[in-house]
């Protein structure tokens, strides 16, 4: 991998944290659940591609980095999932008698 690749790389992905974090800032509270779920999609890709890493094992650093980030991503899917689904259970209507009841 040359510098002028590493430099490209790099360019792509500070534009890309700019661009997310523009994106991600500027989002209506009301959005926040569809957000949450996009999230999750995306970080089902990245688990995929870091199974894909994994799987490759072309030498032990890659193969430690790939462990890492399918531990990282598989964490970030099942949280993003849990919070998603106490997200959605703040909006379901609850029956007159279940006020002091917590599920």
């Amino acid at each position: 991998m040359t510098l002028q690749d590493i430099l490209s790389n790099l360019y792509v992905f500070v534009l890309a944290t700019f661009l997310g974090f523009e994106v991600i800032r500027r989002v209506s509270p009301l959005l926040h659940t569809p957000l949450m779920s996009l999230t999750n999609a995306i970080s089902a890709i990245s688990l995929v591609g870091s199974l894909v890493i994994l799987g490759a094992q072309e030498t032990t650093l890659t193969t430690v980095l790939g462990a890492l980030a399918v531990t990282a991503s598989t964490i970030n899917v099942v949280s993003g999932f849990l919070i998603t689904d106490r997200m959605l259970k703040m909006f379901k209507k609850r029956e007159p008698g279940e006020r002091g009841k917590s599920s």
